[in-house]
């Protein structure tokens, strides 16, 4: 799998069907297909898509093509399907995600200014019927900055987690009111010295995603979790969410 997954970041805007991903190791590729979502989490071709669009985040911050130019670069050759894909998976538009280095170095200041962090969108819902999700995150390296953190509906941090916070610095967290479901729990660290392009490109952060699902039934808490902030992995999928986003909503709700 490492050789499979350097083969594709080596090779990101060749064509990559599923075939020629498997032949590089001679499994069939339906082994293939199995053995690789054992490892990442995602299908092969769900994990090349996710990279070119990691890479169409890099090339709207780094360069001056157009937003047409870099939807050619990353293989899509409609503009409306790869604006509508990037939306949805990275929370704006290609115009907004460049425009949005603008503010974060505002936001990161607004944060670090807070005296409380008490979200109220964590708080204990009124339906009895719902749970929740708690556990510890803990770094394996020490920093200065925060946690972002979010129940996932797949594998991979993209578009608006369906429960999410920021938390001042490691620790525990909290997920009240989680409809019974499946979930993934993934998280990633800023520092508070980080400039603009590292925040929106967060590429070297610390970060957790469980490789299990978390089920989550009526009425009970899921299993606690116990969470390790790592260092980034060759297959650990990219972040894809805007975390400025998360940051400016988290923001919003804390002015009530």
């Amino acid at each position: 799998m490492d050789q499979v997954i350097d083969f594709i970041q080596g090779h990101l805007f060749d064509p990559m069907p599923l075939e020629r991903l498997a032949k590089h190791i001679s499994y069939s590729p339906s082994h293939f297909a199995r053995l690789f979502k054992e490892r990442t989490g995602l299908t092969p071709l769900y994990y090349v898509s996710s990279l070119r669009l990691s890479r169409a985040k890099d090339l709207l911050l780094k360069t001056d093509y157009t937003i047409r130019d870099i939807s050619l670069e990353v293989g899509q050759q409609s503009l409306g399907t790869f604006t509508t894909r990037f939306t949805q998976r990275v929370g704006l538009t290609p115009s907004e995600f460049r425009q949005s280095r603008s503010v974060v170095g505002d936001q990161a200041r607004q944060l670090q200014a807070l005296d409380s962090w008490e979200d109220p969108a964590v708080q204990t819902p009124s339906s009895p019927a719902w749970s929740e999700v708690s556990g510890v995150i803990e770094p394996v390296l020490p920093f200065d900055g925060f946690v972002l953190v979010g129940l996932f509906a797949k594998p991979i941090p993209e578009g608006m987690p369906i429960h999410g916070t920021l938390l001042p610095r490691p620790g525990a967290f909290r997920f009240a009111g989680v409809r019974p479901g499946t979930y993934y729990l993934m998280a990633t660290t800023l520092s508070w010295g980080m400039g603009a392009m590292d925040m929106l490109l967060p590429q070297t952060t610390l970060r957790t995603r469980a490789r299990l699902p978390i089920e989550v039934g009526p009425s009970l808490p899921a299993p606690f979790q116990h969470a390790l902030l790592h260092e980034p992995r060759p297959d650990d999928p990219p972040i894809l969410i805007s975390l400025p986003l998360l940051m400016n909503q988290f923001l919003s709700r804390m002015r009530g």
